[in-house]
């Protein structure tokens, strides 16, 4: 990419380019060394042709096709909604044509050569799982408690303030009234919260007559280190918020002995996510993100992706890098029963990007799913997980994650997951925020200089020239280094942004 470039193609098959900034018709570019002429104004992030193309033509974007024209679109033309469709319908069948992926650094996936500081200051956890942050956590098992858990933990972090690193709630309206798959997506995400490297200690506040029984999500949890795990029901007790204090008193007691040690990078699980995406997210965050995969997986760590319905149109490249057919299987069953779910709840598969999305220049689910995938770089993909299932420690590589697209909902599952710090890419901004330190990268500069309480990074820089990918890859990891340290907070602790949302079947696509 050529500094303060107007337009770039992102691979040399591309029939049409992204525009870096607003274009305005009559103006001359060269793009890849080709003269083009604007026919009429591109917005920024959105795409211009290259080329003339006819109607039915395929388009391709990322050296993939990403949809076909629906009318005929002449060189410097703007190609969006009105003249692009896309070319997916009905399920489809794989067959695995595994890439040249392996797991370890002397294997790995061309990379820039990994940092010196290779290692973090973690807290490591008798389960051999190693966290970024020492907190307690207060869950609810079911909504009728949320106040009560909110001001435990309030008065909890001014009465134990400075002894660890933080008491907090995660508060949801659900656990009453529930039944299966329903009931159990609830019990699956408290139970990986629980299960949290990241909570040196835990305290479970129940009601006591709820569906989302105690005794069943304890069970659900497995062996949490008890002396770190304090749980009652409020109808058991003649006052919640003292018993919960007194609770909090115990926990904070076990856990303020905890230290950092060092840890190599391979004990990092990162979580990548996207969410309010642009037309440059696929150029500038959601790369730049792929680099943190390939150098962290080669180190051993590990990366989980999610938002199945972002991988549609573009699974065939994460199913190819499949460590084994085993993998594969589980990844295709991963994506058919998403597609079966769509259609279970009368739903097209296919459907368009979100209104954001569509105005920040994506016009079909190919060409997001394309520019999404990107945040998994190259990394070989070694575990399917289900909804609410840990990922395994040190099995190094990309992780894909069954959840929807709605960032709370997948956050959080990636979250429940182990990730103990997320990669947050963004276009538009947001000013969400997860139960662990939650890095957002933006993909333009406008949105981090309009947002700077939102962004951690900004990605944009490459766009300028200000910077190369390799040094932002460089910056990148270092301050991922530092956050998992406890060397620098994330925007989202700072500004209190900590939430967690849970996927409700037939309500979260």
């Amino acid at each position: 990419m050529s500094p303060a470039a107007p337009a770039v193609r992102i691979h040399p098959a591309d029939s049409v380019a992204v525009a870096v900034r607003a274009l305005i018709a009559g103006e001359e570019l060269v793009v890849a060394g080709e003269r083009v002429v604007l026919a009429e104004d591109v917005p920024a992030g959105h795409k211009l042709a290259l080329r003339p193309l006819a109607r039915g033509e395929t388009v391709v974007k990322y050296g993939f096709p990403i949809g076909a024209a629906t009318a005929p679109i002449g060189r410097g033309a703007w190609v969006h909604s009105h003249n692009l469709k896309t070319c997916l319908e009905g399920m489809l069948e794989y067959t695995y044509e595994p890439a040249d992926v392996r797991v370890g650094a002397q294997h790995a996936a061309p990379l820039q050569t990994p940092l010196p500081a290779s290692t973090f200051m973690g807290y490591r956890r008798a389960n051999g799982r190693v966290g970024t942050r020492n907190e307690v956590w207060i869950l609810n098992t079911v909504g009728c408690v949320n106040h009560a858990a909110e001001r435990i933990a309030r008065e909890g972090a001014a009465l134990f303030n400075g002894r660890i690193d933080g008491v907090y709630n995660f508060s949801h309206p659900y656990g009453c009234g529930q039944l299966g798959d329903d009931l159990a997506h609830t019990q699956q995400v408290l139970a990986g919260l629980m299960r949290h490297p990241n909570a040196g200690g835990v305290l479970v506040l129940g009601l006591g007559c709820e569906n989302n029984q105690m005794d069943a999500l304890l069970q659900l949890a497995g062996p949490v280190e008890r002396e770190r795990l304090r749980y009652f029901n409020s109808q058991d007790v003649a006052d919640e918020v003292e018993a919960g204090l007194e609770a909090l008193g115990q926990l904070v007691a076990a856990v303020a002995g905890d230290r950092r040690e060092e840890c190599s990078a391979s004990d990092l699980i990162l979580g990548h996510k996207c969410g309010g995406s642009d037309g440059l997210s696929g150029i500038t965050a959601n790369p730049l993100v792929g680099r943190i995969a390939d150098r962290l997986t080669a180190l051993g760590g590990g990366v989980i992706l999610t938002e199945v319905p972002e991988m549609f149109g573009a699974e065939r490249a994460l199913m190819n890098r499949a460590v084994d057919e085993t993998v594969f299987r589980a990844t295709v069953a991963l994506v058919n029963d998403f597609k079966s779910y769509f259609l279970r709840h009368q739903q097209p598969i296919y459907e368009n990007p979100s209104p954001g999305n569509v105005a920040g220049g994506l016009t079909t689910l190919e060409e997001k799913s394309l520019g999404a995938i990107q945040k998994g770089g190259r990394a070989p993909v070694t575990q399917v997980l289900r909804y609410g299932e840990p990922a395994a420690t040190r099995a190094g590589g990309l992780a894909l994650l069954e959840s929807p697209g709605n960032d709370g909902v997948s956050s959080t599952a990636l979250v429940a997951s182990g990730a103990t710090l997320l990669l947050f890419t963004t276009g538009r901004g947001t000013p969400l925020g997860f139960p662990v330190p939650t890095l957002k990268v933006s993909s333009n500069t406008a949105i981090a200089a309009k947002k700077p309480h939102w962004i951690d990074f900004d990605a944009g820089a490459v766009l300028d020239g200000a910077a190369t990918m390799d040094r932002l890859a460089d910056d990148l990891f270092t301050l991922i280094l530092d956050v998992a340290s406890g060397r620098a907070l994330t925007n989202n602790e700072k500004h209190g942004y900590r939430e967690i949302a849970i996927w409700k079947e037939g309500v979260t696509l």
